[in-house]
Protein backbone atom coordinates (compact mmCIF):
# COMPACT_ATOMS: atom_id res chain seq x y z
CA UNK A 1 0.00 0.00 0.00
CA UNK A 2 1.11 3.42 -1.07
CA UNK A 3 0.02 6.80 0.49
CA UNK A 4 0.39 9.69 -1.48
CA UNK A 5 1.39 12.66 0.79
CA UNK A 6 -1.10 15.52 -0.67
CA UNK A 7 -3.33 18.42 0.23
CA UNK A 8 -5.87 15.74 1.30
CA UNK A 9 -7.06 15.66 4.73
CA UNK A 10 -5.47 13.73 7.05
CA UNK A 11 -7.94 11.98 9.46
CA UNK A 12 -7.37 9.35 12.12
CA UNK A 13 -8.97 6.42 10.51
CA UNK A 14 -6.53 7.36 7.60
CA UNK A 15 -3.53 7.18 10.15
CA UNK A 16 -4.94 3.82 11.92
CA UNK A 17 -5.09 2.43 8.37
CA UNK A 18 -1.81 3.53 7.39
CA UNK A 19 -0.13 1.66 10.53
CA UNK A 20 -2.09 -1.52 9.86
CA UNK A 21 -0.96 -1.98 6.63
CA UNK A 22 2.32 -0.87 7.12
CA UNK A 23 1.80 1.47 4.10
CA UNK A 24 4.32 3.54 2.41
CA UNK A 25 4.99 7.23 1.61
CA UNK A 26 5.16 9.10 -1.55
CA UNK A 27 4.41 13.15 -2.07
CA UNK A 28 2.37 13.65 -4.62
CA UNK A 29 2.61 16.11 -7.92
CA UNK A 30 1.11 19.06 -5.64
CA UNK A 31 3.12 18.65 -2.92
CA UNK A 32 6.44 18.30 -5.01
CA UNK A 33 5.05 21.33 -6.75
CA UNK A 34 4.54 23.36 -3.65
CA UNK A 35 7.65 22.49 -1.61
CA UNK A 36 9.64 23.45 -5.12
CA UNK A 37 8.19 26.60 -5.72
CA UNK A 38 8.18 27.81 -1.75
CA UNK A 39 12.17 27.01 -1.42
CA UNK A 40 12.50 28.67 -5.18
CA UNK A 41 10.70 31.76 -3.91
CA UNK A 42 12.85 32.22 -0.30
CA UNK A 43 16.20 31.84 -2.36
CA UNK A 44 14.84 34.78 -4.40
CA UNK A 45 13.94 36.77 -1.66
CA UNK A 46 17.57 36.27 0.21
CA UNK A 47 19.24 37.14 -2.91
CA UNK A 48 17.42 40.18 -3.33
CA UNK A 49 16.36 40.88 -0.15
CA UNK A 50 19.32 42.89 2.63
CA UNK A 51 17.18 43.83 5.59
CA UNK A 52 17.30 40.58 8.27
CA UNK A 53 14.20 37.83 7.83
CA UNK A 54 13.50 36.20 11.56
CA UNK A 55 14.66 32.71 11.96
CA UNK A 56 16.31 32.73 7.74
CA UNK A 57 19.32 34.90 8.50
CA UNK A 58 19.11 35.76 11.49
CA UNK A 59 19.82 33.93 15.29
CA UNK A 60 16.68 32.27 17.03
CA UNK A 61 14.64 32.92 20.55
CA UNK A 62 16.17 35.92 22.57
CA UNK A 63 19.16 36.47 19.37
CA UNK A 64 16.59 37.48 17.11
CA UNK A 65 18.45 40.67 16.65
CA UNK A 66 21.62 39.15 15.26
CA UNK A 67 21.97 39.21 11.79
CA UNK A 68 23.87 36.39 10.17
CA UNK A 69 26.35 36.58 6.87
CA UNK A 70 24.91 35.03 3.96
CA UNK A 71 28.30 32.58 3.79
CA UNK A 72 27.04 30.86 7.63
CA UNK A 73 23.66 30.44 6.88
CA UNK A 74 23.70 26.85 6.59
CA UNK A 75 26.14 26.35 9.59
CA UNK A 76 23.19 28.27 11.43
CA UNK A 77 20.87 25.91 10.22
CA UNK A 78 23.14 22.58 11.65
CA UNK A 79 23.75 24.40 14.74
CA UNK A 80 20.48 24.60 15.19
CA UNK A 81 19.77 21.64 15.10
CA UNK A 82 22.73 20.40 16.96
CA UNK A 83 22.24 22.71 19.88
CA UNK A 84 18.92 21.87 20.47
CA UNK A 85 19.21 18.10 20.83
CA UNK A 86 19.28 18.14 24.09
CA UNK A 87 16.41 15.77 25.25
CA UNK A 88 16.67 13.68 28.24
CA UNK A 89 14.32 10.74 30.22
CA UNK A 90 12.87 7.83 28.76
CA UNK A 91 12.93 7.17 24.96
CA UNK A 92 9.92 7.78 22.94
CA UNK A 93 7.69 4.70 21.95
CA UNK A 94 8.88 3.39 18.17
CA UNK A 95 5.62 3.52 17.30
CA UNK A 96 5.29 7.41 18.18
CA UNK A 97 8.22 8.00 16.34
CA UNK A 98 6.85 6.62 13.17
CA UNK A 99 3.98 8.95 13.80
CA UNK A 100 6.32 12.02 14.22
CA UNK A 101 8.01 11.50 10.67
CA UNK A 102 4.57 11.00 9.22
CA UNK A 103 3.22 14.10 10.96
CA UNK A 104 6.41 16.35 9.91
CA UNK A 105 6.39 15.28 6.36
CA UNK A 106 2.42 16.27 6.06
CA UNK A 107 3.29 19.90 7.44
CA UNK A 108 6.35 20.58 5.05
CA UNK A 109 4.36 19.19 2.01
CA UNK A 110 2.02 22.41 1.80
CA UNK A 111 4.85 24.82 0.73
CA UNK A 112 4.75 27.11 3.75
CA UNK A 113 8.05 26.25 5.52
CA UNK A 114 10.75 27.01 2.47
CA UNK A 115 12.52 23.40 3.05
CA UNK A 116 14.29 21.65 0.32
CA UNK A 117 12.50 19.00 -1.20
CA UNK A 118 15.51 16.19 -1.02
CA UNK A 119 14.97 17.21 2.87
CA UNK A 120 11.27 16.06 3.28
CA UNK A 121 12.06 13.26 0.59
CA UNK A 122 14.96 12.19 3.13
CA UNK A 123 12.46 12.13 5.83
CA UNK A 124 9.97 9.81 3.46
CA UNK A 125 12.48 7.34 3.14
CA UNK A 126 13.71 6.87 6.69
CA UNK A 127 9.74 6.32 6.90
CA UNK A 128 9.58 3.86 4.51
CA UNK A 129 12.88 1.61 5.57
CA UNK A 130 11.37 1.77 8.89
CA UNK A 131 14.52 3.98 10.02
CA UNK A 132 13.50 5.78 13.49
CA UNK A 133 15.37 8.66 14.90
CA UNK A 134 16.07 8.04 19.00
CA UNK A 135 13.88 10.77 20.81
CA UNK A 136 13.27 11.39 23.90
CA UNK A 137 10.27 12.10 26.08
CA UNK A 138 11.35 15.27 28.05
CA UNK A 139 12.41 18.42 26.54
CA UNK A 140 9.74 20.34 25.13
CA UNK A 141 8.30 22.78 26.08
CA UNK A 142 5.07 22.89 24.10
CA UNK A 143 5.84 26.54 22.66
CA UNK A 144 8.37 27.65 19.57
CA UNK A 145 7.14 23.94 18.54
CA UNK A 146 8.61 20.79 20.33
CA UNK A 147 11.86 21.62 19.75
CA UNK A 148 14.02 19.15 21.47
CA UNK A 149 12.48 16.35 20.71
CA UNK A 150 12.18 17.33 16.62
CA UNK A 151 15.81 18.21 16.81
CA UNK A 152 16.76 14.36 17.79
CA UNK A 153 14.01 13.50 15.46
CA UNK A 154 16.27 15.42 12.60
CA UNK A 155 19.98 14.56 13.35
CA UNK A 156 20.17 11.74 11.81
CA UNK A 157 19.88 13.59 8.58
CA UNK A 158 22.44 15.52 9.16
CA UNK A 159 24.82 12.07 9.68
CA UNK A 160 24.09 12.67 13.71
CA UNK A 161 22.05 11.33 16.25
CA UNK A 162 21.08 7.24 16.41
CA UNK A 163 17.98 5.52 14.95
CA UNK A 164 16.43 2.31 15.80
CA UNK A 165 17.02 -0.22 12.53
CA UNK A 166 16.08 -3.84 12.04
CA UNK A 167 15.92 -4.12 15.97
CA UNK A 168 19.05 -2.37 16.41
CA UNK A 169 20.47 0.86 17.22
CA UNK A 170 23.10 2.55 14.91
CA UNK A 171 24.79 6.03 14.69
CA UNK A 172 23.09 8.43 12.27
CA UNK A 173 26.25 8.03 10.18
CA UNK A 174 26.40 4.13 9.96
CA UNK A 175 22.79 4.62 8.34
CA UNK A 176 23.31 7.01 5.92
CA UNK A 177 26.78 4.87 4.79
CA UNK A 178 24.18 1.71 4.69
CA UNK A 179 21.99 3.16 2.52
CA UNK A 180 24.47 5.46 0.77
CA UNK A 181 23.07 8.68 1.23
CA UNK A 182 24.65 11.96 2.18
CA UNK A 183 24.17 14.30 4.77
CA UNK A 184 21.59 16.77 3.99
CA UNK A 185 23.28 20.05 3.81
CA UNK A 186 20.91 22.52 5.34
CA UNK A 187 19.94 25.24 3.74
CA UNK A 188 18.67 28.86 4.71
CA UNK A 189 14.90 28.03 7.42
CA UNK A 190 15.72 24.56 7.07
CA UNK A 191 16.88 23.74 10.61
CA UNK A 192 13.57 26.12 12.25
CA UNK A 193 11.01 23.81 9.83
CA UNK A 194 12.29 20.88 10.95
CA UNK A 195 12.40 21.76 14.74
CA UNK A 196 9.46 24.01 15.00
CA UNK A 197 6.32 22.58 14.89
CA UNK A 198 4.13 20.37 17.21
CA UNK A 199 4.75 16.52 15.96
CA UNK A 200 5.90 15.55 19.63
CA UNK A 201 2.59 16.37 21.24
CA UNK A 202 0.66 15.63 17.77
CA UNK A 203 2.10 12.23 17.78
CA UNK A 204 1.61 11.18 21.18
CA UNK A 205 -2.05 12.81 21.19
CA UNK A 206 -3.06 10.79 18.12
CA UNK A 207 -1.56 7.67 19.19
CA UNK A 208 -3.61 7.96 22.46
CA UNK A 209 -6.46 8.93 20.39
CA UNK A 210 -6.55 5.88 18.80
CA UNK A 211 -6.52 3.65 21.97
CA UNK A 212 -8.68 5.75 23.28
CA UNK A 213 -11.23 4.69 21.58
CA UNK A 214 -10.54 0.94 21.32
CA UNK A 215 -10.76 1.29 25.36
CA UNK A 216 -13.88 3.23 25.09
CA UNK A 217 -15.29 0.19 22.97
CA UNK A 218 -14.59 -2.05 25.34
CA UNK A 219 -15.27 -0.15 28.31
CA UNK A 220 -19.15 -0.76 27.07
CA UNK A 221 -18.49 -4.02 26.61
CA UNK A 222 -17.23 -5.00 29.77
CA UNK A 223 -19.49 -2.86 31.31
CA UNK A 224 -22.32 -4.82 29.99
CA UNK A 225 -20.71 -8.35 31.03
CA UNK A 226 -20.21 -7.09 33.92
CA UNK A 227 -23.87 -5.82 34.30
CA UNK A 228 -24.74 -9.64 33.47
CA UNK A 229 -22.56 -10.86 36.31
CA UNK A 230 -24.06 -8.25 38.77
CA UNK A 231 -27.86 -9.63 37.55
CA UNK A 232 -28.15 -5.81 37.08
CA UNK A 233 -31.34 -4.21 35.73
CA UNK A 234 -31.89 -3.30 31.37
CA UNK A 235 -34.24 -0.23 32.18
CA UNK A 236 -31.70 2.29 32.65
CA UNK A 237 -30.44 1.85 28.81
CA UNK A 238 -33.72 2.70 27.27
CA UNK A 239 -33.86 5.09 24.97
CA UNK A 240 -36.52 6.84 26.44
CA UNK A 241 -34.38 8.31 29.03
CA UNK A 242 -31.95 9.21 26.98
CA UNK A 243 -33.99 10.73 24.30
CA UNK A 244 -34.80 13.60 27.08
CA UNK A 245 -31.28 14.07 27.47
CA UNK A 246 -29.72 13.61 24.27
CA UNK A 247 -26.14 13.78 24.29
CA UNK A 248 -24.85 11.95 21.72
CA UNK A 249 -22.38 9.83 23.16
CA UNK A 250 -25.05 8.94 25.91
CA UNK A 251 -27.78 7.95 23.31
CA UNK A 252 -24.94 5.57 21.61
CA UNK A 253 -23.14 4.26 25.50
CA UNK A 254 -27.01 3.17 26.19
CA UNK A 255 -27.58 1.33 22.70
CA UNK A 256 -24.69 -0.23 22.44
CA UNK A 257 -24.78 -1.67 25.86
CA UNK A 258 -28.67 -3.05 24.76
CA UNK A 259 -27.13 -4.41 21.80
CA UNK A 260 -24.58 -6.44 23.56
CA UNK A 261 -26.83 -8.29 26.11
CA UNK A 262 -29.55 -8.58 23.24
CA UNK A 263 -30.80 -12.25 23.77
CA UNK A 264 -29.24 -12.93 27.37
CA UNK A 265 -31.05 -15.04 29.89
CA UNK A 266 -29.69 -13.07 32.50
CA UNK A 267 -31.18 -9.64 31.93
CA UNK A 268 -34.32 -10.72 31.34
CA UNK A 269 -34.94 -12.95 34.02
CA UNK A 270 -36.93 -11.15 37.14
CA UNK A 271 -34.90 -9.36 39.22
CA UNK A 272 -34.97 -9.00 43.53
CA UNK A 273 -33.58 -5.37 43.46
CA UNK A 274 -35.47 -2.35 42.14
CA UNK A 275 -31.79 -0.06 41.63
CA UNK A 276 -28.50 -0.60 40.32
CA UNK A 277 -25.64 1.08 41.74
CA UNK A 278 -24.14 4.31 40.02
CA UNK A 279 -21.35 2.86 38.45
CA UNK A 280 -24.28 0.66 36.78
CA UNK A 281 -26.87 2.50 35.81
CA UNK A 282 -24.86 5.90 34.83
CA UNK A 283 -22.69 4.07 32.50
CA UNK A 284 -24.45 5.98 29.61
CA UNK A 285 -24.07 8.68 31.05
CA UNK A 286 -20.39 8.51 32.24
CA UNK A 287 -19.09 6.11 29.55
CA UNK A 288 -21.33 8.89 27.02
CA UNK A 289 -19.56 11.91 28.36
CA UNK A 290 -16.12 10.60 27.12
CA UNK A 291 -17.20 9.93 23.78
CA UNK A 292 -18.52 13.04 23.50
CA UNK A 293 -15.06 14.52 24.62
CA UNK A 294 -12.97 11.94 22.36
CA UNK A 295 -14.79 13.40 19.52
CA UNK A 296 -13.63 16.86 20.64
CA UNK A 297 -10.19 15.57 20.56
CA UNK A 298 -10.21 14.00 17.37
CA UNK A 299 -11.36 17.60 15.95
CA UNK A 300 -8.67 19.46 17.38
CA UNK A 301 -5.93 16.40 16.16
CA UNK A 302 -7.22 16.33 12.79
CA UNK A 303 -6.78 20.25 12.86
CA UNK A 304 -3.44 20.14 13.79
CA UNK A 305 -1.89 17.48 11.76
CA UNK A 306 -3.40 18.85 8.80
CA UNK A 307 -1.66 22.73 9.71
CA UNK A 308 1.43 24.53 9.31
CA UNK A 309 2.87 24.54 12.55
CA UNK A 310 6.60 26.21 11.85
CA UNK A 311 7.71 29.67 12.10
CA UNK A 312 8.57 31.66 10.08
CA UNK A 313 5.55 30.93 7.47
CA UNK A 314 6.14 31.96 4.05
CA UNK A 315 3.36 33.29 0.82
CA UNK A 316 4.17 32.91 -2.12
CA UNK A 317 1.07 34.68 -3.54
CA UNK A 318 0.93 37.16 -1.71
CA UNK A 319 5.06 37.65 -1.66
CA UNK A 320 4.97 37.68 2.43
CA UNK A 321 7.41 36.01 5.23
CA UNK A 322 5.42 36.10 8.13
CA UNK A 323 6.87 35.15 11.70
CA UNK A 324 3.71 34.18 14.16
CA UNK A 325 3.33 31.57 16.91
CA UNK A 326 1.86 28.55 14.71
CA UNK A 327 4.01 26.39 16.56
CA UNK A 328 2.53 27.28 20.55
CA UNK A 329 0.84 24.15 21.72
CA UNK A 330 -2.17 25.62 23.63
CA UNK A 331 -4.70 23.90 21.74
CA UNK A 332 -3.15 20.68 22.02
CA UNK A 333 -1.85 20.75 25.47
CA UNK A 334 -5.47 21.92 26.91
CA UNK A 335 -7.03 18.80 24.87
CA UNK A 336 -4.35 16.43 25.59
CA UNK A 337 -5.77 17.55 29.53
CA UNK A 338 -9.03 16.90 29.05
CA UNK A 339 -8.28 13.41 26.96
CA UNK A 340 -6.35 12.39 30.85
CA UNK A 341 -9.42 13.45 32.42
CA UNK A 342 -12.04 12.25 30.41
CA UNK A 343 -10.11 8.20 30.26
CA UNK A 344 -9.63 8.50 33.88
CA UNK A 345 -13.16 8.18 34.60
CA UNK A 346 -13.70 5.29 32.38
CA UNK A 347 -11.11 3.74 34.92
CA UNK A 348 -12.64 5.33 37.92
CA UNK A 349 -15.83 3.83 37.13
CA UNK A 350 -15.19 0.67 35.75
CA UNK A 351 -12.79 0.06 38.97
CA UNK A 352 -16.16 0.71 40.90
CA UNK A 353 -18.15 -1.76 39.19
CA UNK A 354 -15.35 -4.91 39.74
CA UNK A 355 -15.31 -3.27 43.75
CA UNK A 356 -18.90 -4.29 43.47
CA UNK A 357 -18.42 -7.36 41.62
CA UNK A 358 -15.93 -8.88 44.47
CA UNK A 359 -18.26 -7.37 47.60
CA UNK A 360 -20.27 -10.84 47.74
CA UNK A 361 -23.76 -9.35 47.04
CA UNK A 362 -26.73 -10.61 45.05
CA UNK A 363 -25.49 -14.10 45.38
CA UNK A 364 -22.15 -14.05 44.29
CA UNK A 365 -19.48 -15.00 46.28
CA UNK A 366 -17.50 -12.80 48.49
CA UNK A 367 -14.18 -12.02 46.12
CA UNK A 368 -15.57 -14.49 43.36
CA UNK A 369 -14.07 -17.93 44.44
CA UNK A 370 -14.89 -20.98 46.20
CA UNK A 371 -14.30 -21.63 49.63
CA UNK A 372 -13.78 -18.04 50.39
CA UNK A 373 -11.13 -17.63 53.37
CA UNK A 374 -9.60 -20.47 52.40
CA UNK A 375 -8.90 -19.19 49.07
CA UNK A 376 -8.48 -15.04 48.90
CA UNK A 377 -9.78 -14.90 44.85
CA UNK A 378 -10.32 -12.07 43.46
CA UNK A 379 -9.53 -9.83 46.43
CA UNK A 380 -6.53 -8.22 45.71
CA UNK A 381 -7.02 -7.64 41.79
CA UNK A 382 -9.51 -4.78 43.02
CA UNK A 383 -6.94 -3.48 45.13
CA UNK A 384 -4.46 -3.05 41.64
CA UNK A 385 -7.16 -1.30 40.00
CA UNK A 386 -7.83 1.21 43.00
CA UNK A 387 -3.95 2.15 43.02
CA UNK A 388 -3.94 2.29 39.36
CA UNK A 389 -7.12 4.65 39.36
CA UNK A 390 -5.42 6.99 42.18
CA UNK A 391 -2.55 7.45 40.27
CA UNK A 392 -4.38 8.16 37.30
CA UNK A 393 -5.96 10.95 39.76
CA UNK A 394 -2.19 12.43 39.95
CA UNK A 395 -1.34 12.63 36.37
CA UNK A 396 -4.89 14.03 35.34
CA UNK A 397 -3.68 17.19 36.90
CA UNK A 398 -3.12 19.54 34.17
CA UNK A 399 -0.16 20.50 32.33
CA UNK A 400 -1.28 23.42 30.48
CA UNK A 401 -2.16 25.56 33.24
CA UNK A 402 1.43 26.48 33.69
CA UNK A 403 4.24 27.79 31.84
CA UNK A 404 7.59 28.95 32.50
CA UNK A 405 9.59 31.90 30.76
CA UNK A 406 12.21 31.25 28.45
CA UNK A 407 14.51 32.31 26.25
CA UNK A 408 15.29 35.25 28.04
CA UNK A 409 12.32 36.11 28.58
CA UNK A 410 11.43 36.13 24.30
CA UNK A 411 9.58 33.09 24.53
CA UNK A 412 7.28 34.36 27.93
CA UNK A 413 4.67 31.63 27.71
CA UNK A 414 4.27 28.08 26.88
CA UNK A 415 2.08 25.55 26.87
CA UNK A 416 3.46 22.38 28.60
CA UNK A 417 1.71 20.56 25.94
CA UNK A 418 4.40 17.74 26.01
CA UNK A 419 4.28 17.22 29.73
CA UNK A 420 0.26 16.68 28.82
CA UNK A 421 1.04 14.32 25.84
CA UNK A 422 3.58 12.01 28.07
CA UNK A 423 1.04 12.47 31.02
CA UNK A 424 -2.01 11.60 28.69
CA UNK A 425 -0.30 8.28 27.49
CA UNK A 426 0.49 6.82 31.17
CA UNK A 427 -4.04 7.68 31.81
CA UNK A 428 -4.85 5.68 28.80
CA UNK A 429 -1.89 2.54 28.97
CA UNK A 430 -3.60 2.67 33.12
CA UNK A 431 -7.40 2.49 32.03
CA UNK A 432 -6.47 -0.26 29.67
CA UNK A 433 -4.69 -2.28 32.90
CA UNK A 434 -8.59 -0.93 35.29
CA UNK A 435 -10.41 -2.52 32.60
CA UNK A 436 -8.58 -5.75 32.08
CA UNK A 437 -9.19 -6.31 35.39
CA UNK A 438 -12.76 -5.60 35.06
CA UNK A 439 -13.04 -8.43 32.26
CA UNK A 440 -11.12 -10.75 34.77
CA UNK A 441 -13.49 -10.59 37.36
CA UNK A 442 -16.94 -9.90 35.27
CA UNK A 443 -15.72 -13.41 33.11
CA UNK A 444 -15.40 -15.21 36.56
CA UNK A 445 -18.35 -13.66 38.14
CA UNK A 446 -20.56 -14.80 34.82
CA UNK A 447 -19.56 -18.77 35.98
CA UNK A 448 -21.51 -18.05 39.01
CA UNK A 449 -24.63 -17.30 37.24
CA UNK A 450 -25.04 -20.86 35.03
CA UNK A 451 -27.38 -22.59 34.11
CA UNK A 452 -28.61 -18.86 32.83
CA UNK A 453 -26.69 -17.64 29.46
CA UNK A 454 -25.86 -14.09 28.60
CA UNK A 455 -25.80 -13.28 24.79
CA UNK A 456 -24.59 -15.10 22.22
CA UNK A 457 -22.14 -12.12 21.33
CA UNK A 458 -21.15 -12.03 24.89
CA UNK A 459 -20.57 -16.15 25.25
CA UNK A 460 -18.79 -16.31 22.45
CA UNK A 461 -15.92 -13.50 23.16
CA UNK A 462 -16.18 -14.86 26.48
CA UNK A 463 -15.60 -18.46 25.30
CA UNK A 464 -12.31 -17.36 23.38
CA UNK A 465 -11.39 -15.19 26.36
CA UNK A 466 -11.16 -18.20 28.89
CA UNK A 467 -9.07 -20.44 26.14
CA UNK A 468 -6.68 -18.04 27.18
CA UNK A 469 -7.82 -17.06 30.74
CA UNK A 470 -9.28 -19.47 32.70
CA UNK A 471 -11.74 -19.79 35.42
CA UNK A 472 -10.04 -19.55 38.58
CA UNK A 473 -10.80 -22.64 41.09
CA UNK A 474 -8.65 -22.03 43.80
CA UNK A 475 -5.72 -19.60 44.13
CA UNK A 476 -2.89 -18.91 41.98
CA UNK A 477 -0.86 -15.96 40.51
CA UNK A 478 -3.23 -14.01 39.16
CA UNK A 479 -0.36 -10.88 37.99
CA UNK A 480 -0.23 -13.81 34.74
CA UNK A 481 -4.26 -13.33 34.49
CA UNK A 482 -4.06 -10.13 34.80
CA UNK A 483 -0.99 -9.88 31.95
CA UNK A 484 -2.69 -12.47 29.74
CA UNK A 485 -6.17 -10.39 29.75
CA UNK A 486 -4.30 -7.30 28.67
CA UNK A 487 -2.50 -9.35 26.13
CA UNK A 488 -6.26 -10.32 25.04
CA UNK A 489 -7.35 -7.02 25.01
CA UNK A 490 -4.36 -5.45 22.54
CA UNK A 491 -4.88 -8.59 19.93
CA UNK A 492 -8.71 -8.36 19.91
CA UNK A 493 -9.09 -5.87 16.59
CA UNK A 494 -12.12 -3.83 16.22
CA UNK A 495 -13.41 -2.75 13.06
CA UNK A 496 -13.38 0.69 12.29
CA UNK A 497 -17.26 1.40 11.86
CA UNK A 498 -17.43 0.47 15.59
CA UNK A 499 -14.42 2.40 16.75
CA UNK A 500 -15.52 5.72 15.41
CA UNK A 501 -19.09 5.77 14.19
Amino acid sequence: MIHQISSKILDITIILDLLHANAKLELSAEAIEKICACRAYLDKRLQDQKTPIYGINTGFGSLCNVKISDEHLSKLQENLVTSHACGTGDRVPQEIIKLMLLLKIQSLSYGHSGVQLQTVQRLIDFYNHDILPVVFEQGSLGASGDLAPLAHLSLPLLGKGSVYYNGEEVSGTEILKKFNWKPITLRAKEGLGLLNGTQFMSAYGVYSLLKAYKLSYFADFFAAISLEAFDGRIEPFNDLIHLIRPHKGQLKTARRIKEFVEGSELISQEKKHVQDPYSFRCVPQVHGATKDTLAFIRKTFETEINSVTDNPNIFIAEDEIISGGNFHGQPLALTLDYLAIAMAELGNISERRTFQLVSGLRDLPAFLVNNPGLNSGFMIPQYTAASIVSQNKQYATPASIDSIVSSNGQEDHVSMGANAATKAIKVVDNVERVLAIELLNASQALIFRAPLKSSDFIETFLQTYRAEVPFVDEDRELHVAIKDTLSFIQQTVIENDELFS
